[in-house]
């Protein structure tokens, strides 16, 4: 058995470099280690723990380019969307931490002679374990989140980009004290070990049955959790939709980074009215989109991150074919590990394709009649991460308030501004991070009480 991790670029189908992995019986020393350190970081002032992780950001400034290649050569998505990436964990760093410090400032409740405080301690060591898809971006927001609280974390990067992940703990390692945060390379049995041991919070974003077993395993010693596991997100287009707009926001979220999106466009349920427009519009703007290697400027759409993902979409699209799904555009016929934008129409829930994630560049589009309709087939799963809503405001905000998705966009993407929280409903998510609510996982509640002296 090698002892060596590869990582592979999906254009070329070589490796672009390697890590060590890592030895599952010494996963319970890194943790003693993680513990031990953990300590002096905790007596900060929590101040003192924000000022010292501002510095990061210059090293994300600094490393823009080169990280942004990194993470392009692993996992293949477009160079401008990998700068993007680094540039909003760098710009947004401050602003980040700063909410981090207000939601963990003591609380203080008064009523008639009794006050009572409630601070927000660090839980102890935190284990991040993050998807191939942001490599940078997922790990930053739950390793900062943990760090400013003053936890230690380990990290364990996804098996299929180890070397932004590595590339990323190397930065935290030039600014935080000696073992405050360490990283595990390997995949299956290192995750399995790290989540064995008695640790404080488990942070995963990952598959639905990648969930389940943590939550299983954190049973054990009733770890904590923070979840989120995937979606299959419903956009649905009402009879009064704004049908261009419409159109394009689906070529985007359908088919950016592949597909390979949590809160991708997966379902796509249109007004019967409307839906010979929205057909030919999406299919004019898929056609502009230029699918190639993802270090060309000029590339929309980058490969697949590997060829068992390529199979798990193409199966879906074969299923859906074959129980009558009509091909509008073909986009799975391409070499190696690429796939152009695919769009199936006549979709019903009877398909594999309608009801498991896909995490591909497919848009799945299904006739609707009416409102009631829409919802019911948008609701129908047990996935509930984001969803959207087009049509005339009023009348949008009241179908998005019978949807059971944790994160509804109407007229726009699910996404919230500052200060809320990235939630997924049903098993999409159990627990959440982001938010004053969200920064507060990270911590242990504690209730000083007193009573005042007559």
């Amino acid at each position: 058995m090698s002892n060596t991790l590869n990582s592979i670029n999906p254009v070329t189908n070589q490796s672009i470099g390697s890590v060590d992995i890592t030895p599952c019986e010494h996963i319970a020393n890194t943790v003693t280690r993680a513990r031990n350190a953990q300590q002096s970081w905790a007596n900060l002032s929590i101040s003192a723990r924000i000022t010292q992780l501002k510095k990061l950001s210059n090293h994300l400034s600094e490393k823009q380019e080169q990280l942004a290649q990194l993470i392009t050569q692993e996992m293949g998505k477009p160079i401008k969307e990998s700068r993007q990436e680094i540039l909003l964990c760098h710009t947004n760093l401050t602003g980040y931490l700063d909410e981090i410090e207000q939601a963990l400032t003591p609380q203080v409740k008064n009523n008639n002679n009794t006050e009572s405080v409630m601070y927000y301690d660090p839980l102890g060591v935190c284990a991040v374990i993050t998807p191939w898809n942001f490599p940078f971006s997922l790990p930053h927001g739950l390793i900062i989140a943990a760090l400013a609280a003053g936890n230690a974390v380990i990290f364990k990067p996804s098996e299929e980009t180890p070397l932004s992940g590595q590339a990323y703990a190397d930065l935290l390692h030039q600014i935080l004290p000696p073992d405050l945060v360490h990283i595990i390379h390997g995949s299956d049995d290192q995750g399995k070990a790290l989540v064995a041991q008695p640790i404080d919070l488990i942070a995963f974003i990952g598959s639905q049955q990648t969930g389940k077993k943590i939550m299983a395993a954190a049973s054990e010693h009733l770890t904590r959790i923070i979840l989120e596991l995937g979606g299959k997100d419903p956009m649905i287009v009402l009879e009064d939709a704004n049908i261009e707009k419409a159109a394009c926001y689906a070529t985007e979220n359908s088919f950016r980074n592949a597909g390979q999106v949590c809160i991708s466009t997966e379902r796509i349920y249109v007004h019967e009215k409307v839906i010979p427009q929205f057909i030919e519009t999406l299919v004019r703007e898929t056609n502009k989109i230029q699918l190639g290697n993802g270090m060309d400027e000029a590339t929309d759409i980058g490969p697949m991150v590997n060829q068992t993902q390529k199979n798990h979409v193409l199966s879906q699209i074969e299923d859906a074919k074959n129980k009558g799904a009509t091909i509008v555009l073909d986009g799975s016929n391409q070499e190696n590990n690429f796939m152009a934008p695919t769009i199936l129409s006549n979709i019903d829930h009877d398909m594999r394709i309608a009801k498991e994630e896909t995490f591909g560049p497919v848009a799945c589009i299904t006739s609707i009649s009416d409102d009631d309709e829409a919802v019911a087939l948008a609701n129908d799963t047990t996935l509930g991460l984001g969803a959207v809503v087009f049509g005339q405001d009023d009348h949008a905000k009241t179908v998005a308030r019978h949807l059971t998705a944790g994160m509804i966009g109407v007229n726009q993407g699910c996404r919230g501004v500052k200060g809320t929280p990235w939630i997924g409903a049903k098993q999409s998510g159990y627990g959440y991070y982001h938010s004053t609510e969200g920064h507060r996982q990270f911590t242990q509640i504690r209730v000083i009480t007193t009573r005042s002296v007559a």
